[in-house]
């Protein structure tokens, strides 16, 4: 995809979302940023006059999310490249999160993407064609203590983005699946729901907490530039990871659920399903 393009952008106050604003920007291209605060935007769209729309959103809100996008492709008379970037952390242990919380969090983590997914397919398939690209997790193939309900969002979103690029490809609609690597975002602070603890859980919190460990992570920016590189493929991959070490983490882990079924391949084959 070559020339200026329009973007729609979930999550765009902070982070990965404003590092991708700020990329697409900087190489002439037009953004509908979307946050529920747009206040952090402000200073950007007074430096790039007439090229960022900042949007208030709460991509939770489905009906809210109809009316934005609306907005967005009218805008600048197209979308070209939607980025559902929005997202949360819910910190804790499975049995601790309560019924509000879960359901909060797959609210945005989920269904909110769902609604945008659904939101803009109408305009890409009109133009004939777009980019939809869906951001999960390095880790959504398979699940982690304290972060379980993080991974189960991230892993459901990447399995209907799998069957949504096959119904919209015929339409001229790429999906791709980026699998983000840990980066500075804030997502462990500003954008973390916490879990009361339980006292049975307390050394396996401790052991978590030590693992995460101190380790400062890349800056959002080096990762906006390979998602600005994903945008301009004209064939882009269906699934991306997107930093070094989490390309080798993603598969070291896709080798370990091999070694695992190989394992147990005799109790599994004794059924004939």
């Amino acid at each position: 995809m070559t020339g200026a393009r329009v973007w729609f952008i979930t999550g765009t106050s902070r982070g990965l979302g404003r590092a991708f604003t700020v990329a697409a920007l900087a190489g002439g291209d037009r953004v509908v940023a979307a946050a529920r605060d747009v206040g952090p935007l402000e200073e950007l769209a007074e430096e790039y006059p007439g090229h960022l729309v900042p949007l208030s959103l709460d991509v939770a809100d489905r009906e809210r999310v109809f009316d934005a996008v609306e907005h967005a492709a009218a805008a600048f008379g197209r979308l070209d490249v939607v980025v559902n970037n929005a997202g949360a952390m819910l910190y804790g242990m499975v049995e601790e999160a309560t019924e509000e919380q879960i359901r909060a969090h797959m609210d945005v983590n989920f269904f909110g993407a769902v609604w945008v997914a659904q939101a803009v397919l109408p305009h890409l398939r009109a133009q004939g064609g777009g980019r939809l690209l869906q951001v999960t997790s390095m880790g959504s193939g398979g699940g982690m203590a304290t972060v379980g309900y993080y991974g189960a969002g991230k892993a459901a979103l990447d399995s209907v983005s799998e069957a949504l690029a096959m119904e919209v490809e015929g339409f001229g609609v790429k999906v791709t699946i980026v699998q983000m690597g840990g980066y500075n975002t804030g997502l462990f602070t500003a954008g973390t729901t916490n879990t009361e603890p339980m006292a049975p859980y307390r050394p396996l919190r401790t052991e978590m907490e030590a693992m995460w460990g101190d380790a400062v992570a890349p800056e959002p920016d080096t990762a906006a530039r390979v998602v600005m590189e994903l945008a301009a493929l004209p064939n882009p991959p269906r699934r991306l990871i997107v930093g070094s070490q989490s390309f080798d983490h993603v598969l070291e882990m896709d080798r370990a659920q091999a070694d695992l079924y190989r394992a147990w391949e005799p109790l599994s084959r004794m059924a004939p399903g």
